[in-house]
């Protein structure tokens, strides 16, 4: 089987080209994101393997099933870019890398988080200045603060593990907690999760329910200067209503390494050309908004557990084992 490799980057080649070794796949690979316009590029394919971003319609689909390809393997764990539907009647197998490192992601939290409270961005900007002052600099301790989860899947809970190690008292909320949790914390609504935490950290899926979880309606039931940090998906966050609360004041900091119109942006240089996208432009004013490019995942480890899970997925296809990383349309 042929497999063709959309959105690639270097990281991409050299994590599956290694990774490849032990099941020598023929691989090719594309720098085009999968959608409407580059599915020609798959003709000749048995397998497609696109990123969070590919936008994979009932027409794109459709296309795909006429090319002949058999199996769309996901290399991230959101896919609500594919038309499930779709591809349950061309009779496409979907698969999906649902955990390659929680680790990776709950790390990035952090990264972010102790970059909001501690203002460790605007010290750096001022010592490369030769501006040795403190004022203005002033922080939080993390410890004795608590800290609400929202999704307690394995990286909600990777992430409250490290909360933990913090001395943070840990909120969660889930439609489905788990009916044993490891993790020290308290099971609560949504609506109480907002209103207590001082810290708030998104894990869930991107669902039709969870579309725009955070707005103006759960901003405001959050506490005065919270601080909200999304690894999660973009689509969760309705944009314009927190830039509202952090011109009010409302929200105290905001990590972000997720946007909901991030399609087309992140992952690209843009650094010649201006930003269009004037709601990401005026995020990037705040100065307590720290934004990454959905690169929580970026580590040696997820890396090549990405890798592995993909090319395992495809060769289980192949020979007709079980596929645990099925992604299947809802009944």
């Amino acid at each position: 089987m042929r497999i063709a490799v959309f959105d690639s980057k270097q990281y991409d080649k050299t994590a599956i080209n290694a990774a490849n070794i032990q099941f020598d796949h023929d691989i090719v690979f594309f720098d085009d994101r999968l959608n409407a316009k580059t599915v020609p590029l798959a003709q000749g394919f048995d397998v497609v393997c696109p990123f969070v971003n590919d936008l994979l319609d009932a027409f794109t689909i459709a296309q795909l099933a006429q090319l002949g390809v058999k199996l769309i393997t996901l290399r991230c764990a959101g896919f609500n870019g594919v038309d499930l539907n779709a591809a349950a009647a061309h009779g496409i197998t979907v698969t999906r890398v649902p955990a390659y490192s929680p680790e990776a992601v709950a790390e990035h939290v952090f990264a972010l988080l102790l970059t909001l409270v501690r203002k460790t961005h605007r010290a750096f900007n001022r010592i490369r200045d030769g501006n040795f002052t403190l004022d203005g600099l002033e922080g939080f301790n993390l410890h004795g603060r608590t800290f609400g989860i929202v999704g307690a899947g394995k990286i909600g809970l990777a992430t409250a593990r490290i909360a933990r190690g913090f001395g943070c008292k840990i909120l969660a909320y889930d439609p489905h907690p788990p009916a044993q949790c490891a993790v020290d914390c308290e099971f609560v609504t949504q609506e109480a999760l907002f209103k207590r935490a001082d810290i708030i950290s998104l894990h869930s899926p991107l669902f039709p329910t969870t579309h725009h979880m955070i707005n103006a309606t759960t901003l405001a039931q959050m506490k005065p200067g919270v601080v909200l940090i999304n690894t999660s998906r973009g689509g969760l966050i309705n944009t314009l209503a927190l830039i509202k609360s952090l011109k009010s004041g409302h929200v105290g900091g905001v990590g972000l390494d997720v946007y909901e119109h991030e399609e087309g942006v992140f992952f690209e240089d843009l650094s010649d050309s201006m930003l269009k996208d004037d709601i990401l432009a005026r995020l990037t004013t705040f100065p307590n908004v720290v934004i990454t490019s959905h690169q929580g995942f970026l580590t040696t480890e997820a890396l090549d557990n990405i890798a592995h899970s993909v090319l395992q997925s495809i060769d289980d296809f192949i020979q007709h084992r079980p596929l645990g990383n099925e992604v299947k349309a809802s009944a």
